[in-house]
């Protein structure tokens, strides 16, 4: 059996990092750990998870039902249904009744709910500073053009 410093490894951490997908990834795992950590240090900060930051992108405006955002992560309805309420507690979502489906009910942002992602945003905005100096800005503003050319992608 292998151990953890044969040459297996480090073919298979070379191959891992050769791997864009999940140098995404991971990248965007370890942002979210860092914008966590300086989010919950501001004064009153509610106990944010990663669990709860994967509904943020899937939360729209105009509103979304819990199932379909329940069907884009993958997991059932009641699987999501305590992180919602989680969020309607803090008072940045609310659920309100569906007008195309009067028995049906979306989940949207509040008016509290929109400053809060603005202020998230100020934080990720923070977060990118030191990446600007340490890949430069012509680059990542070129890696910022080229994730936004690939999400449109993923998301056709």
């Amino acid at each position: 059996m292998a151990d953890g410093n044969d040459l297996g490894d480090d073919a298979l951490n070379a191959a891992q990092r050769a791997n864009v997908g999940l140098m995404l990834l991971k990248a965007a795992r370890l942002f979210d750990e860092r914008a966590l950590e300086r989010i919950r240090a501001f004064p009153g900060s509610p106990n944010v998870r990663p669990a709860h930051t994967r509904l943020f992108p899937l939360i729209r405006f105009e509103g979304v039902r819990a199932t379909q955002i329940a069907d884009h992560l993958g997991v059932t309805k009641q699987a999501i249904t305590p992180l919602i309420q989680d969020l309607v507690n803090w008072g940045v979502v609310e659920r309100v009744p569906d007008p195309a489906d009067g028995r049906a009910r979306l989940v949207r942002w509040t008016q509290t709910g929109r400053a809060l992602m603005l202020e998230g945003l100020r934080v990720f905005r923070a977060l990118e500073a030191p990446w600007r100096e340490a890949v430069g800005r012509e680059t990542l503003d070129t890696v910022h053009d080229a994730l936004c050319v690939l999400v449109d992608q993923l998301e056709r």
